[in-house]
C-alpha cells in the first residue's frame, strides 16, 4: 500500500470521526407536547359545588295536643290542597287550654290578613314587572335597548311570578292555620267529643318527609309532613367570595354532574350579601357566599337536595384571540410561554385577558397559529431543540 493511499484513508477515517462526534455532541431534543394558538369562543365560569333546593316548603303541625293518627302518607306521594294529610284526637280544652288556643286564632287571623296584604302587594309587583318586559321587549326589537337588559327585565319579571306564587300559597297556608285553630275550639269542654280532628294539606304538592309516622300523642306544634311542589326547583351554590364579586344577578347558570347526560340552566337570582367561613376538605378555612339559581324546566327525576355542580357563567365570547392555559407559566410577574420557532423553544412574554379552564385570551405576544409547548419540564428552556410528539 503506497503512502498517498494510506494518508487518503487516513483522512477518510478522520472525517468520519470529525462526522460522528458532532452528531454525538448535537443536543438531545426534548420531547413536548404542543398546542396552537387560535382563535373560536372562550367563555369563563365560577365553578362551586351545589344542590338543589325547593323554592317553598311548608311544614303542616299538629295545631294542638293530642293522639296523631298513623300518618298512611309515604315520602313522594302526591297530595291536593284540601286533602287530609293526618288525623289528630286532641284532648279536651280546659278554661286556660281554651284561652291559649283564642289567643292561637287571633295569631292566626293575623298572619293570614298580613299573608293576604302581602300577595296584594306581590301581584301589584307583578303587573309592574310584566309591562316592564314587555317594554322591554319592544325597545329591543327596536334597537333602544340591550339584550342584557331584556334578559335583566325577563328575570325579574320570574322572580316577581314566583314570589306572587309563594305569596298565594302562604296566604292559604295560613287560611288552614286559621280553619284549623277554630275546628279545635269547636270541641266540647266537658270532653265528651272525642272523634279525631282532620288536618288539611295547606297546599298541593308532594310529600318531602313524614316526621310522624306511628301513633303516638304530640304536644302542639310537632312537625308532621313536610310538603313542597318539587317542580319547581332552585339551585344553591356556595362561591368563593374571591369569586362571588364578579357573580351577578341575571347571569347564566349551567347545571352539571346531577346524573343525567344534559347540561341543565339556570338564571342567578339572587348573592348572598355576606360570606361565611367554611372548612374545605385539606382543612382550610374558606369565605364562602351564598348564590342562588332559578332552574329551568327541571327534569322529573330531579329533587330536593340533590348534589350538582353549578358554573356561573360571568364572561363569554363568540371569538376571542386564544392561547391553551396548560402552556402558561409566571416569570417575573409576567405571562410567558414557550413557542416552537424551527424546532426549538423560544421564551415568549404575553399579555392575556380573561382565563378559563381551558383558554386563555390573548392580548399581546402570540398571533393565530403559533404552536406552543404544553405543559413545560425544567428540560425546555430558551431555545432547546424540542420534537413534538
Amino acid at each position: 500500500m503506497t503512502k498517498r493511499r494510506k494518508r487518503i484513508i487516513m483522512a477518510a477515517v478522520g472525517a468520519l470521526l470529525l462526522v460522528w462526534l458532532v452528531f454525538a455532541m448535537r443536543p438531545t431534543p426534548v420531547e413536548v407536547e404542543a398546542g396552537v394558538v387560535s382563535r373560536g369562543p372562550m367563555r369563563v365560569t365560577v365553578d362551586a359545588e351545589g344542590e338543589t333546593r325547593v323554592k317553598e316548603q311548608y311544614t303542616v303541625s299538629a295545631p294542638s295536643t293530642g293522639v296523631i293518627s298513623r300518618i298512611a302518607l309515604q315520602q313522594g306521594d302526591s297530595v291536593r290542597q284540601g286533602a287530609i294529610v293526618a288525623r289528630l284526637t286532641p284532648v279536651p280544652l280546659d278554661a286556660s287550654a281554651r284561652a291559649q288556643t283564642q289567643a292561637q286564632l287571633s295569631a292566626a287571623i293575623a298572619l293570614h290578613q298580613a299573608a293576604e296584604t302581602a300577595a296584594e302587594e306581590a301581584r301589584q309587583v307583578l303587573e309592574q314587572a310584566q309591562r316592564t318586559a314587555e317594554r322591554m321587549r319592544v325597545l329591543y326589537e327596536a334597537g333602544g335597548t340591550s339584550r342584557q337588559e331584556l334578559d335583566q327585565a325577563e328575570l325579574a319579571l320570574s322572580s316577581a311570578r314566583s314570589s306572587h306564587d309563594a305569596a298565594r300559597a302562604r296566604t292559604r297556608a295560613a287560611a288552614a292555620d286559621v280553619e284549623s285553630i277554630r275546628a279545635l275550639l269547636s270541641l266540647g269542654t266537658d270532653g265528651g267529643r272525642t272523634e279525631a280532628l282532620p288536618i288539611r294539606a295547606p297546599v298541593s304538592g308532594r310529600i318531602l318527609r313524614v316526621h310522624e309516622r306511628s301513633q303516638r300523642t304530640v304536644p302542639a306544634g310537632t312537625p308532621l309532613v313536610d310538603i313542597a311542589q318539587t317542580s319547581e326547583l332552585e339551585v344553591v351554590a356556595d362561591v368563593l367570595s374571591t369569586d362571588a364579586v364578579r357573580v351577578q344577578p341575571g347571569q347564566s347558570m349551567l347545571i352539571e354532574d346531577w346524573g343525567g347526560a344534559d347540561t341543565l340552566r339556570a338564571t342567578v337570582r339572587t348573592v348572598g350579601p355576606g360570606a361565611f367561613t367554611r372548612i374545605s376538605a385539606l382543612g382550610v378555612e374558606e369565605q364562602r357566599v351564598e348564590v342562588v339559581g332559578e332552574l329551568r324546566d327541571p327534569p322529573p327525576s330531579l329533587g330536593d337536595g340533590y348534589r350538582v355542580t353549578a358554573r356561573v357563567v360571568v364572561w363569554d365570547r363568540p371569538t376571542e384571540l386564544r392561547v391553551p392555559v396548560a402552556a402558561l407559566f409566571r416569570r417575573d410577574q409576567t405571562w410567558v410561554v414557550f413557542r416552537i420557532e424551527d424546532d426549538r423553544a423560544r421564551l415568549r412574554t404575553l399579555r392575556i385577558g380573561e382565563r378559563g379552564a381551558e383558554w386563555a385570551q390573548v392580548l399581546e405576544g402570540l398571533e393565530e397559529g403559533d404552536r406552543v409547548v404544553l405543559y413545560p419540564s425544567d428540560q425546555v428552556v430558551d431555545d432547546t431543540p424540542v420534537s413534538v410528539r
